[in-house]
C-alpha cells in the first residue's frame, strides 16, 4: 500500500469532515480537520481550502468567533479566488453586498412592464372608441364623434 502525499492526505481530512458534516457531525468535522497542516504558516495550494472548510465547520457548530479567525486566515491562503472566503467574512461582519446589475435588469424590467401597461392602456381606450363609433353607426348616428374636451 502506498502513502499519500501531503495533497493526498489533505484532501482525504476535507472528504471525510464533509462526512461528518453530512452526518451532522460537527464535533467530529472540526477534529478530523485538525491536523499540522492546518495550523502551519506555509501557504500550500490546498491551505485556503483546508481553513475555509475549518471555518465552516466551526461555523454550522454556532462557534462563530473562531470561525471569523479561520475565514480570515482563509482569505489570506485564498490568492487565487478559489473560496468565497471573503464574501463569508464579509457576510459575518455585517457587509451586505449590493449587485449593480441585478439592480439595472430589475430596472429595465420594471421599465419594460410600465411601457406594456401603457400600450395596454392605450388599445383598450382605442378599442372603446372604436366599440362607441361601432354602436353609433349601428344606431344610425353618421355624424363625427366629438372630442372630449376634459
Amino acid at each position: 500500500m502506498q502513502k499519500l502525499d501531503k495533497a493526498g492526505q489533505v484532501e482525504m481530512r476535507l472528504v471525510a469532515a464533509g462526512a461528518r458534516r453530512d452526518l451532522e457531525q460537527l464535533d467530529a468535522a472540526i477534529v478530523t480537520l485538525q491536523s499540522s497542516e492546518l495550523a502551519s504558516s506555509s501557504v500550500q495550494p490546498w491551505t485556503a481550502r483546508l481553513r475555509y472548510a475549518y471555518a465552516d465547520a466551526l461555523h454550522a457548530a454556532g462557534r462563530s468567533d473562531e470561525a471569523r479567525e479561520w475565514f480570515a486566515k482563509a482569505v489570506e491562503a485564498d490568492r487565487d479566488g478559489s473560496t468565497d472566503a471573503s464574501d463569508r467574512l464579509a457576510e459575518m461582519d455585517g457587509v451586505e453586498f449590493m449587485d449593480a446589475l441585478a439592480e439595472d435588469e430589475a430596472e429595465e424590467a420594471e421599465e419594460a412592464v410600465e411601457a406594456e401597461e401603457v400600450k395596454e392602456a392605450e388599445e383598450a381606450v382605442e378599442a372603446e372608441e372604436v366599440k362607441e363609433a361601432e354602436e353609433a353607426v349601428e344606431a344610425g348616428d353618421t355624424t363625427a364623434p366629438e372630442d372630449d374636451k376634459d
